[in-house]
């Protein structure tokens, strides 16, 4: 294969192990091309899809290795629910769970809802609440205190909203493993959870558990969120009410489709893969975001100084964290309230609100992580497998984000968490791509190692007695003694290499029809090969933000961008005087300003290019 103006020769890739040869960057980490890249097979398919529906080739290419063919690739560019979206009878008790709500409805019932304090959770509440009420229904919410209260269904609340007259019951992103709690309803209400957290147990005692994750589900839907799969419940109801004719009497049905905000939202914040199904509800959902026309999260995004139209990024790290903060540290049903408000002045005091709660949340957050990050590296170099920290000095309300972080710099899954003052320690974990926490964390309570425990396969949550920490510590180190071969520095894998020519808007914008990016359906990294510096400036606050001109054959240009460059290694080496050549590994996209649309690219990493 010759060389062409955008893509470099296949050829050189053979000829290293690594990326363009780099075994270590400037930030130490090892450049690996992307499984499949070299594949003949890959290629081919590629261009056939590049020819057929009019993708450049290095996106075809990138299709190719995202294991799309030739006839999925229209769904993949223009995912529809039309032609994603499954009989939702497929998942276990949907049918009676739905019949049961349709019931509510015909009855004119009161509903409790009861929610996690998550974005999934406040999500799939405020879906469950607003299509409820628009079919007559009262709805009665409740978000659990994370401090007072602590995860899942817990029998005070669950009675006060029978006391304010729920005779139906739905638990959302919450109650798989919670039969002993839920069992205080027994008479009282009928229950329905819709949840999609694993359990290795039997389902509760109750009229119905939706949730596609348990073993005896053969729905295939186990990837979707809590609020993913409170859409689908909400259209076996409405085909339910349908089939009963209860629209007939000149009743309208409700336009699902302007709750798929909220489910989009869920599906990145809770790091749902982005494929299939989950890339409908998500492609589909910031078109809705876009309209702005539900209040909260249009005001949201104003605080958060979103000024682009939505995006999976916009959702991901301006709104989900403003959302996540009231569960954190503060009032746990300020989300939820902020998506169901309709009046203006109110949901902007709660963005408000929330806004500064995040901010709060980041300083938290900070005064703990240099202390985690050393606890992690003496964990790691004595050989642990999983990293398990916990103090009484931290937070519980962020130590699910602290795991996160220790997560990212270690490449090993890790605990993090907060010893309160009755002896027990409560916490959070997260996963490293295929390493399951959640059937982990099952087992070890199972084990009788945890009071809690329950998750998915990237995320747990957990609490047990402070004195059984080093046994818990023990079981998982066995349990997941595979993660400790993992490489110390996670490898940086590349999708493609372009030339500064190539680097070009119309690339940029062909490279968008990939979106929306995230778990599963990562943005692509490419590297801009043999480039020199040729200017750079610090901008920003206290100059966090490197902009850079990067400089190829033929004295084309690229704009780029490095954020939190601080004192970085990378940062030095694109701030080097003596202007080395170099390969610079980051994502490519295009960025329109006063109606003129560029291509920036937004630097990861770099490299020393022989």
């Amino acid at each position: 294969m010759m060389p062409t103006a955008d893509v470099v020769a296949s050829e050189e890739r053979v000829e290293h192990s690594a990326a363009l040869g780099v075994e270590a960057s400037c930030s130490g980490r090892p450049w690996r091309w992307r499984d499949g890249v070299e594949a003949p097979a890959v290629t081919r398919l590629g261009s056939a899809i590049a020819q057929r529906y009019g993708t450049s080739e290095i996106v075809g290419r990138i299709m190719a290795l995202r294991d799309v063919g030739l006839a999925t690739a229209p769904d993949f560019l223009e995912p529809t629910l039309r032609a994603l979206m499954p009989d939702p009878s497929c998942v276990i008790d949907m049918d009676v769970g739905a019949a049961r709500l349709a019931r509510a409805v015909r009855d004119g019932e009161t509903v409790g809802v009861f929610g996690d304090y998550d974005v999934d959770g406040a999500c799939a509440s405020a879906l469950m609440a607003d299509v409820l009420r628009e079919l007559g229904c009262v709805v009665h919410t409740h978000i659990p205190d994370r401090m007072t209260e602590g995860y899942g269904p817990n029998a005070p609340a669950l009675l006060s909203l029978v006391e304010r007259g729920a005779s139906l019951v739905v638990c959302v992103d919450c109650g798989t493993a919670a039969s002993d709690i839920l069992s205080c309803l027994d008479g009282r209400a009928d229950v329905v959870v819709i949840d999609h957290h694993k359990s290795e147990g039997a389902p509760p005692q109750i009229l119905a558990t939706i949730n596609p994750n348990r073993p005896e589900c053969a729905s295939g839907l186990g990837g979707l969120c809590a609020a993913g799969l409170s859409f689908v419940t909400a259209v076996a109801m409405i085909r339910d009410l349908r089939r009963s004719g209860w629209f007939t009497d000149g009743r309208e049905a409700p336009d699902l489709m302007r709750q798929l905000d909220l489910v989009a939202l869920a599906t990145v914040c809770d790091v749902m893969p982005l494929t299939g199904l989950n890339r409908a509800f998500v492609t589909q959902g910031l078109r809705i975001m876009g309209r702005q026309a539900r209040l909260g999260l249009s005001t949201l995004l104003g605080v958060a100084g979103v000024q682009s139209a939505p995006s999976a990024f916009s959702c991901g790290y301006a709104l989900g964290p403003r959302i996540n903060a009231g569960g954190r540290i503060a009032e746990a049903d300020l989300g939820l309230r902020l998506l169901l408000s309709e009046d203006k002045d109110d949901a902007q005091w709660i963005a408000e609100r929330l806004d500064a709660i995040n901010r709060k949340r980041q300083d938290v957050e900070a005064s703990i992580l240099d202390r985690a990050m050393e606890q992690a590296e003496a964990q790691c170099e004595a050989g642990r497998a999983v990293i398990l920290l916990a103090s009484k000095e931290w937070h519980v309300g962020v130590v699910g984000i602290v795991a996160g972080r220790v997560k990212e710099k270690f490449n090993r899954p890790a605990l993090i968490g907060a010893e309160l003052a009755d002896g027990l320690v409560k916490g959070s974990g997260r996963s490293v791509p295929g390493i399951d926490l959640g059937s982990a964390v099952i087992a070890a309570r199972e084990a009788g190692l945890l009071k809690t425990g329950g998750g998915h396969a990237m995320a747990a949550g957990f609490s047990l007695a402070t004195e059984d920490i080093p046994a818990l510590h023990a079981f998982l180190n066995e349990r997941l003694a595979v993660a400790a071969q993992r490489p110390a520095t996670t490898v940086l894998e590349i999708d493609a290499a372009i030339t500064s020519a190539g680097a070009n808007t119309e690339i940029a914008k062909d490279l968008g029809r990939l979106a929306p990016f995230g778990n599963g359906n990562e943005e692509p990294l490419l590297v801009l090969t043999h480039v020199r510096v040729v200017r750079t400036d610090r901008i920003g606050k206290d100059g966090a933000t490197l902009r850079v001109l990067l400089e190829g054959e033929g004295r084309s240009a690229v704009k780029a961008l490095l954020f939190r460059a601080g004192d970085s290694a990378v940062a030095a080496a694109l701030e080097d005087r003596a202007r080395p050549l170099l390969h610079v590994a980051g994502w490519l996209r295009a960025e329109s300003w006063n109606g003129r649309e560029t291509a920036t690219f937004f630097v990861q990493d770099a490299a020393l290019a022989r």
